[in-house]
């Protein structure tokens, strides 16, 4: 599956939109990274852009704007009231989807050593990058801002993590990792700012000043040092305040939801739920501001699936309604998972001629019989397999509602859910399928006007070839993995769904034997398959005899 990230760049210029248009291009012009955002601030002379995309095609992007920036902004001559030392000020990676914080670091490191020695900026690794923990603190380490940044740079404590040299014109960077942040506000049943203020302040990490006696009047309690001191609220990296908004007529908790990881939707949802109730008050819903990544909304939907004592192997579709509905995202404004969900949005800008696992039962039939050699057996095999798997899900989730096996819920929704993911993988090779063979066509139209273009291109060939190969080869290997589950189904599952575990183990027999002639049609004439051709030998073997197994079970229970 892909790996995704965003980057989040904030640019120390926010008034002049033909640098803020030359630093946006920067990025848009790289291949293999979307450009979401661009939001100017006049008053902060500032602008923060947002873009996603593979880490790699993103860590070019970063380069690309940066560079435009250091080439457009000279900090000599800046001025804006947020807090900044650089033209590029920070430019933060974030994980998505597929890549953990612990992977996207050498990422941060690899662009904060190509800025540095290609730019000469002298860089800072902040947040989970940081190589000191005083470093973690994007705020100590931007302290001194542009104006101090010279006696920073040179002083023994603050040197940077890549980079010597004070850079006049382009101040410093800070490059670093963190977690998705999301804009979230919870709506209350009231119109009143002081209640909202007062469960925001129940919530969040900062919680609220400590008062001597009365918690709102009392006099405020400080420490030997003379800092106030506080008391935490329940969650940890939520930033929280209350508010009224006229459009609505409700009262909102309108928070940053800093780290999802730790603190994800569905946890803070639930809280503030708690805290309102406690003060007489009543949450109605919930809005997200901006994109949310899919996995959080998945982990939201299961949470209250498993609250419901439900099974959570259920299509991604249904899970994400799960979420909205208990959420309450449709309360404000409608929650359109095409714009909502970074995934998905990525989905629908990238895939405009839309995929064949989008299409109807009818126009995939119809694609399959035109005059064209892709879709082909292939794609059929990993569909016919997807379709066996579905049935096993639909057996597992029918065993989760048996009345009297309530205390069976969790074997089956177990169950259900390992079945789903092989399910998803093989509607994803479906189109991967029939990528494949037109990798091979595209290799086929290279030159061969020459011996080395001759060489480029019987080479294209069969790495194209090879690949194509191993596609079907992971459609026998993931159906094949279905096998174990459907047994399970077939001796313990609701005994009224046993014809269709039946039906699932021959769709997946199918699948596997119709994949593995396409591994054989495809290593015909092509050296260096071997490794593959063996295994898929003996995955067609053992797929006979679970067959004769799980069918036999079948047939004696019928």
């Amino acid at each position: 599956m892909n790996q995704i990230i965003e980057c989040v760049p904030n640019f120390s210029e926010g008034r002049n939109q033909d640098i803020i248009n030359q630093i946006s291009e920067a990025i848009s012009n790289t291949k293999g990274v979307h450009l979401l955002n661009v939001d100017p601030g006049q008053a902060t002379n500032r602008t923060v852009m947002t873009f996603v995309g593979d880490p790699d095609s993103v860590i070019a992007a970063a380069f690309n704007a940066i560079k435009t920036a250091s080439e457009k902004i000279d900090m000599s001559k800046h001025s804006g009231e947020h807090p900044r030392f650089g033209a590029t000020d920070v430019c933060p990676l974030i994980p998505v989807s597929n890549i953990t914080m612990d992977e996207l670091v050498p990422y941060a490191e690899k662009l904060a050593e190509k800025v540095s020695d290609e730019l000469n900026i002298p860089i800072y690794l902040y947040e989970n990058a940081a190589r000191e923990d005083k470093r973690r603190n994007l705020a100590n380490v931007r302290s001194g801002e542009y104006e101090g940044l010279k006696k920073k740079i040179n002083s023994k404590d603050w040197k940077p993590d890549f980079g010597k040299e004070f850079n006049k014109k382009s101040g410093a960077t800070a490059i670093g990792v963190r977690d998705f942040l999301i804009a979230y506000n919870i709506n209350l049943n009231t119109k009143s700012t002081r209640l909202a203020n007062a469960i925001a302040f129940d919530v969040r990490e900062k919680g609220r000043i400590k008062r001597d006696g009365h918690p709102v009047i009392g006099e405020i309690v400080y420490d030997k040092d003379g800092n106030p001191e506080s008391i935490p609220g329940s969650l940890k990296h939520v930033k929280a305040i209350g508010w009224y908004i006229e459009e609505f007529g409700i009262a909102q908790i309108s928070m940053n939801l800093t780290n999802i990881t730790e603190t994800p939707i569905h946890i803070v949802f639930e809280e503030v739920v708690k805290k309102a109730n406690a003060r007489g008050a009543s949450v109605t819903g919930s809005e997200l501001v901006g994109l949310i990544p899919l996995k959080s909304m998945i982990d939201a939907g299961k949470y209250f699936l498993k609250k419901q004592n439900r099974s959570v192997g259920i299509p991604e579709e249904d899970i994400i309604k799960i979420a909205v509905e208990s959420l309450g995202l449709n309360q404000v404004k409608t929650f359109d998972p095409t714009k909502n969900i970074i995934e998905y949005y990525l989905d629908k800008i990238t895939n405009k001629n839309g995929r064949l696992i989008d299409l109807s039962t009818r126009s995939f039939s119809d694609e399959v019989s035109r005059e064209t050699p892709a879709p082909g057996g292939g794609s059929v095999s990993s569909y016919v397999g997807a379709l066996g798997t579905s049935l096993a899900g639909m057996v597992a989730n029918l065993s989760c509602n048996t009345r009297g096996w309530e205390n069976k819920v969790e074997i089956f929704s177990e169950k259900a859910h390992e079945i789903n993911l092989l399910r998803e993988k093989l509607l994803s090779l479906v189109d991967e399928d029939a990528h494949s063979f037109n990798s091979i066509m595209e290799a086929y139209k290279l030159p061969n006007d020459s011996d080395e273009n001759k060489k480029i291109r019987s080479k294209a060939i069969k790495d194209a070839t090879l690949y194509a190969a191993q596609i079907p080869l992971n459609i026998m290997i993931e159906s094949y993995g279905s096998y174990e589950i459907i047994e399970f189904l077939a001796n313990e599952g609701n005994q009224n769904s046993l014809s269709d575990s039946g039906v699932a183990c021959l769709c997946v027999n199918t699948a596997i034997h119709g994949a593995y002639l396409n591994v054989r049609i495809n290593l015909k004439d092509v050296s260096g398959g071997d490794y593959i051709m063996k295994k898929a030998d003996k995955i067609l073997k053992d797929s006979h005899l679970k067959k004769e197994k799980i069918m036999k079970l079948v047939e004696d229970k019928l």
